[in-house]
C-alpha cells in the first residue's frame, strides 16, 4: 500500500507533492486534535453528570429507605421537574418504580451488583421503556441492606451539546485545513521557485548548450544548491573551453607530422612502381618515417596525459620521492650524452602516483638536458619536498616564465628544437594533481631552474 502511494506521489510535480503532503499532514493533525478534544469533552460531561446523579441519589436514599415501596411518595410531576427517573431494586431482582411513571428505567446487572454488595456505585449509559437514552447510576441503600437506589437522567441535552461541539470542530477544522492548504500552496510555490528556476536552467542548458550561470534569489539550503549549480556550470564551461583549446592545438600540432608522414609514404609508394630512389635516399626516408612516428607517438601520449582531469586518490603506502627521481635519472642518462648530473637527494615521502610523478620529473630532466650545452652539468636537489633542476643553458626570459607551462607554447629560441611543447604542461598538471606547484627561476650562472614543491614528510609516519 505504501509502495503504491509513493509511486502515485512520484507522478506529481514537486510543488504539488509538497502541497498535498502539507495538506494531508495538517488534516491529520486537525482530525487527531478534534477527536481528542471531542473525547475529552465527552468524558468530562459524562463524569460531571455521574457525579451530580450520585450526589442526588446518595441524599435521596435516606428518605426512600423509610418507604421503599412508594419511594418516599415521589410523583411523576416531581420527577419531571427534576428531569430524572427514579427506581429501587432489591438484590433478588425485585424493582420498585414511582407510581404512575410513564417511562421506566431498564435495570441490569450493574444495579443488582450494587444492591447485593452494598458498596460503591455504578454508572452507565442505558435506555428507558420509551426508548430514550439515559445516564443511569446506582447507590446502595445501606439503611435497608440488599437494596439500591437507581437514578437516571436523559442524555438528550448532553448529546445535543456534544453534537454542537462536534459540528463546530468539523467546521473550524475544515476551515483550518483549507487555510493550511492555501498557505501550503503559497509556501510551496514561493519556496520552490528557485528549484523551478534551477530546473528551467537545466532544461535550457540541455536545449541550448549555454553554460552561463543563472541568477537566483534564495537563502539557506536553496542558496547553497543554486551556488553549487552555478559552480558546476562554470566548471563545465571551463572544461569545455580547455577541451576546445586542446582539440584546436592538437589539430595544429598534429598537422605537421602527419604531412611529413604522408609525403614520405607517398614517395615510397611512388618509388615502389618506378624505382627512381637511390638506396641511400630510401634509407634516409625510412629513418625519417621512424623518427616521425616516434614524435607522433610521443605527441599522442602527451595529449592523452593532458586530457586526464581526475584527481589523485590516496595511495595505501607513501612514495619515496628519491626512488622516483632515481628512476627518471636512469631513463634520461641514456639520452644525455656528454652531460654531468650533480645529484643530492634528501629523504622525502609523498602520497600519489609513482608513474605520473616519474613522468613529470623525467620531463623536467629532459628539458634541462635539451637546453644544456655539451659538457654541461645538470644539478638536481631534493630538500624538504622541494625539487630543483638547474641547467647551464641560456635561461628563460622573465616574460616567458609563466607561459612555458601553457600547452604547445614554444618561445622563439625553442622553435627550432625538437619537442611538442607539451612537456612542461604535463609537469604542471601532474604537480597540481598532487596538490603541489611548479615555477621557473634563474640559476646563479644564468641558466634555468625548475622548482617543484610537493606536500609530504621527510619521515614515514609510524
Amino acid at each position: 500500500m505504501l509502495g503504491r502511494l509513493r509511486t502515485w506521489l512520484r507522478g506529481f510535480p514537486l510543488e504539488r507533492r509538497v502541497f498535498l503532503l502539507t495538506t494531508v499532514a495538517v488534516a491529520m493533525a486537525v482530525a487527531a486534535t478534534g477527536l481528542a478534544a471531542f473525547i475529552t469533552l465527552r468524558v468530562s460531561l459524562y463524569r460531571a453528570l455521574d457525579e451530580e446523579l450520585i450526589e442526588v441519589a446518595s441524599g435521596l436514599a435516606v428518605p426512600v429507605a423509610g418507604d421503599i415501596r412508594n419511594l418516599c411518595g415521589l410523583t411523576e410531576s416531581a420527577l419531571r421537574a427534576g428531569d430524572v427517573s427514579v427506581a429501587a431494586v432489591r438484590s433478588d431482582g425485585m424493582i420498585f418504580f414511582v407510581p404512575g411513571e410513564r417511562a421506566h428505567l431498564e435495570l441490569g446487572a450493574d444495579e443488582l451488583a450494587v444492591a447485593r454488595l452494598q458498596a460503591g456505585a455504578s454508572a452507565r449509559t442505558g435506555v428507558a421503556s420509551d426508548g430514550k437514552q439515559y445516564r443511569i447510576v446506582a447507590v446502595p441503600i445501606t439503611q435497608l441492606g440488599n437494596y439500591a437506589l437507581v437514578l437516571g437522567r436523559p442524555l438528550n441535552p448532553t448529546n445535543k451539546t456534544l453534537r454542537s461541539v462536534s459540528l463546530a470542530l468539523v467546521i473550524f477544522g475544515s476551515l483550518g485545513v483549507l487555510l493550511a492548504a492555501i498557505a501550503g500552496a503559497t509556501v510551496a510555490r514561493s519556496s520552490l521557485r528557485p528549484v523551478r528556476q534551477l530546473s528551467a536552467a537545466a532544461e535550457h542548458v540541455t536545449a541550448t548548450d549555454d553554460l552561463e550561470p543563472i541568477s537566483i534569489t534564495a537563502s539557506g539550503d536553496l542558496a547553497v544548491l543554486a551556488d553549487s549549480f552555478n559552480r558546476m556550470l562554470t566548471s563545465l564551461g571551463s572544461s569545455r573551453e580547455r577541451q576546445r583549446q586542446l582539440i584546436a592545438d592538437a589539430g595544429h600540432e598534429l598537422r605537421t607530422p602527419l604531412t611529413s608522414l604522408r609525403t614520405n609514404i607517398e614517395l615510397l609508394a611512388a618509388d615502389a612502381g618506378t624505382g627512381m630512389l637511390k638506396e641511400s635516399d630510401r634509407t634516409e626516408i625510412l629513418a625519417d618515417l621512424k623518427a616521425q612516428l616516434a614524435e607522433f607517438t610521443a605527441l599522442i601520449g602527451d595529449l592523452v596525459q593532458l586530457a586526464r582531469e581526475d584527481t589523485v586518490a590516496a595511495s595505501p603506502e607513501p612514495i619515496d620521492l628519491r626512488d622516483v627521481i632515481k628512476s627518471a635519472l636512469d631513463r634520461v642518462h641514456r639520452r644525455a650524452h656528454g652531460l654531468t648530473f650533480d645529484v643530492e637527494l634528501n629523504p622525502f615521502y609523498v602520497i600519489g602516483e609513482s608513474d605520473t610523478l616519474e613522468r613529470a620529473v623525467t620531463n623536467l630532466l629532459d628539458n634541462a638536458v635539451k637546453w644544456s650545452p655539451a659538457g654541461g652539468t645538470v644539478r638536481i636537489r631534493l630538500n624538504h619536498g622541494t625539487l630543483t633542476v638547474d641547467d647551464e643553458g641560456p635561461g628563460i626570459a622573465p616574460g616567458d616564465r609563466e607561459q612555458v607551462f601553457e600547452r604547445f607554447y614554444r618561445s622563439e629560441e625553442s622553435r627550432s628544437m625538437p619537442g611538442s611543447g607539451l612537456g612542461l604542461s604535463i609537469v604542471r598538471q601532474i604537480t597540481e594533481r598532487h596538490s603541489g606547484n611548479i615555477r621557473v627561476d634563474e640559476t646563479d650562472v644564468g641558466g634555468t631552474r625548475m622548482v617543484m614543491q610537493l606536500p609530504g614528510a621527510p619521515l614515514l609516519a609510524s
